[in-house]
């Protein structure tokens, strides 16, 4: 499908902060119109460099990203770490993954069970991950890996970072959970998994029953995903389930795209009082 001429292209992105050829970055690429979202395709990139000059050779685009932009305003105070994101982004980005492993353990060791990981404002209404988590999944060096190649590229990150002055140039990067939109549609029931052991009839017809619900357009998003049966049938057949993940983030997109004159607020949806050093997920 042939992507829109009237509007940027839109992306949904399921992101690694360590790609391979076995597991890849993966971008939905689409468009939207009237409440229907057109998948156009997919693109792959197993290294970071690569995704990044991928991104900054398109000139405009709107994107939901599956990684966090922000840290949990709690760590960073007690870290003594900036309090302006920019700042911040540079000193995290500046650190190496030893030296976050250690410091986030020391935070969690000295903290109360049950309350071992501090917690963005965010991470409530969306069921995410601590931003500051190092495993299972290490959304911390998603972060580390993913958002100064976000800023490399070109992009802007709505109430964290405003636009850069490029002429001919519009980037717009949302962070962006999957699992927020597909919990809203088939509940707590899995439908992936990178184990080939874990690769069940039970996962598969999730995915099924996840993706006629995005072709019905059920949700609250109001957005009917449109592709071809090809397609269609290569997501049910992606049991890791990236593919399906980058395309639950190109729904999200494409909710924010409709939105980006929203007020009060930076647009896109996001609510007015977003903490600046946290952040938002989009659509939460």
């Amino acid at each position: 499908m042939p992507l829109s001429a009237d509007s940027p292209p839109l992306l949904g992105c399921d992101f690694s902060s360590a790609p391979s050829v076995r597991k890849p970055i993966v971008v939905a690429l689409g468009a939207a119109l009237d409440g229907r979202v057109d998948l156009a395709g997919f693109e792959t990139f197993a290294a970071l460099d690569n995704w990044t000059h991928w991104l900054r050779t398109l000139p405009a685009w709107v994107g939901a990203f599956d990684l966090p932009f922000g840290l949990p305003r709690e760590l960073v105070v007690q870290l003594g770490w900036p309090l302006a994101w920019e700042p911040l982004i540079a000193h995290y980005a500046g650190l190496g993954r030893d030296e976050i492993r250690r410091t986030f353990a020391a935070f969690c060791a000295a903290r109360p069970s049950g309350g071992k990981f501090a917690r963005r404002q965010t991470d409530g209404p969306a069921g995410s991950s601590p931003s500051m988590k190092w495993v299972n999944p290490p959304v911390a060096f998603m972060l580390h890996a993913g958002v100064p190649r976000l800023l490399a590229a070109g992009a802007a990150l709505p109430g964290l970072h405003p636009p850069l002055r490029v002429a001919g140039a519009s980037r717009i990067a949302l962070e962006a959970y999957p699992g927020l939109l597909a919990r809203e549609l088939i509940g707590r029931r899995s439908y992936k998994s990178d184990a080939v052991s874990n690769q069940t009839l039970e996962r598969r017809q999730a995915r099924a029953d996840l993706l006629a619900a995005l072709e019905r357009g059920s949700g609250r998003l109001g957005l009917r995903l449109a592709l071809d049966p090809g397609a269609r049938d290569a997501l049910l057949a992606d049991a890791k389930g990236d593919r399906l993940d980058a395309v639950l983030c190109l729904l999200q997109a494409a909710w924010a795209e409709a939105r980006r004159d929203s007020r009060p607020g930076p647009g896109y949806g996001l609510p007015e009082a977003i903490d600046p050093v946290e952040g938002w997920i989009v659509t939460a």
